[in-house]
């Protein structure tokens, strides 16, 4: 039951977790990651690629005291048959000894070469092994630095398309809440043109309304005189 709940918990702060971390920061942690195995995969290849070359020093030094050993034999063997020949028979023991001690250096120096060619092929194998690993994660390297530019654009596009998304929201709420309607405009302006009309025609049905009506029309009856006064100076007909 205990299990139960601590894997409940781990994968709930693991959940939280992933839903407060800065895409940005775990683009970089991983590039970083991916950076710090590269090097480590390196430094590695490297060493095989030098145990290589150092086996390709050692049998090239073995082979030639395989080649030493061989000649110095041979001339001890050479010695030794002079002197079984001249009738020198303590000499020819002494070179016979010699080509023996020869014989045995030889045969050691042999197997050693045979062991480190066994040891140079697996270097061989291992060191182009490494050096396809090293290109391969290089490559992998590559491919997350162009994977990183490609999520940096979209996360990018994500923040603007929602700094956009917050914009419209502010604006419709600012309209739904703060701005009058159309309809409610027109219905004032209605409103007070009917007021308007409404006093116009109480005005007309008071005395005083009656009076203003009546000076109106003695001015107007004053202005066509002085026309017509003025199209008789002119000459104009009425």
């Amino acid at each position: 039951m205990f299990k139960r709940i601590w894997g409940y918990l781990k994968a709930l702060f693991r959940g939280t977790a992933e839903k407060v971390m800065n895409p940005e920061v775990e683009i970089a942690q991983a590039i970083d990651e991916s950076r710090r195995q590269d090097q480590a995969l390196r430094n590695q290849a490297a060493k095989v690629i030098a145990h290589r070359a150092q086996l390709e020093r050692r049998i090239e030094k073995t082979a030639d005291d395989v080649g030493e050993a061989r000649e110095m034999a041979k001339k001890a063997l050479l010695r030794a048959e002079d002197a079984r020949t001249g009738g020198d028979t303590e000499g020819m023991e002494k070179w016979t000894r010699a080509a023996q001690s020869l014989a045995l250096k030889l045969q050691a120096s042999e197997n050693n070469l045979n062991g480190l060619k066994e040891q140079y092929e697996i270097a061989v194998n291992q060191s182009d092994s490494a050096k396809s690993a090293v290109e391969q994660n290089a490559m992998r390297l590559q491919e997350l630095a162009a994977k990183r530019m490609e999520f940096l654009g979209r996360l990018q596009q994500a923040k603007t398309q929602e700094a956009v998304n917050k914009a419209v929201d502010s604006i419709g709420s600012t309209l739904d809440f703060d701005a009058p309607s159309l309809d409610r405009v027109e219905e004032k302006i209605e409103e007070r043109v009917a007021n308007a009309q409404a006093n116009a025609g109480l005005r007309e049905a008071t005395p005083a309304g009656a009076e203003a009506e009546l000076r109106e029309a003695i001015s107007l009856a004053s202005a066509d005189s002085k026309l017509e006064e003025l199209k008789a100076e002119l000459g104009l007909e009425s």
